[in-house]
C-alpha cells in the first residue's frame, strides 16, 4: 500500500498506520463549488469502496464522490474532513 502525505494549509496529516491522527475515506462530498480543499464532516459520507462512492454522486445535487482523509478537528474545533481528489 503506498501512503502519500498530506499537507493543508501548514497542517501535515500523515496517513502513515502509526499515525492515529485521521483515517482516508471514500466518500460523497456535498460541495457547492469543488474548488475548497475541507469540509465539515457533516457535509461528507464516507463509503467502504471507491466504486460504492462513485455510484452514489448526484452531481445535480452538488453531492461528488471523492477520497478524503479526516475527520480531523480544525483550530475552530470543527470535525473536518480534507479532500485529497475528486472522482470524476
Amino acid at each position: 500500500m503506498i501512503f502519500k502525505k498530506v499537507v493543508m494549509q501548514g497542517y501535515s496529516l500523515d496517513p502513515h498506520p502509526g499515525a492515529n491522527v485521521a483515517g482516508r475515506h471514500f466518500a460523497v462530498v456535498y460541495s457547492p463549488r469543488k474548488k475548497r480543499d475541507r469540509f465539515p464532516s457533516t457535509t461528507v459520507t464516507v463509503y467502504e469502496s471507491k466504486e460504492e462512492a462513485i455510484a452514489e454522486q448526484d452531481h445535480d445535487s452538488k453531492m461528488y464522490a471523492a477520497e478524503v482523509i479526516g475527520p480531523a478537528k480544525s483550530s475552530e474545533g470543527f470535525m473536518i474532513f480534507y479532500l485529497v481528489e475528486w472522482f470524476d
